[in-house]
């Protein structure tokens, strides 16, 4: 039985090989879309960041109260 498992570890392992720069190239192709469209949406979301960013000026008008305790 073990020398079955040998062998089929080794066709595994030949037939792997055969494989594995087929494997590392989609690998990569994978990788550089996944951090190109990453790098898309940064710039998608930048403007909308400024736009709201701290430095934002609130106008209003200040009220005053004669009483603190009016309030509560």
């Amino acid at each position: 039985m073990s020398e079955l498992a040998l062998i089929l570890l080794v066709v595994v392992v030949v037939l792997g090989i055969k494989k594995l720069p087929e494997l590392t190239r989609s690998a990569g192709k994978a990788a550089r879309i996944f951090k190109s469209e990453a790098k898309a949406l940064k710039e998608q979301d930048a403007p909308a960041d400024a736009q709201s960013g701290p430095g934002r000026v609130v106008r209003g008008v200040a009220v005053e109260r004669d009483d603190p305790r009016a309030g509560s």
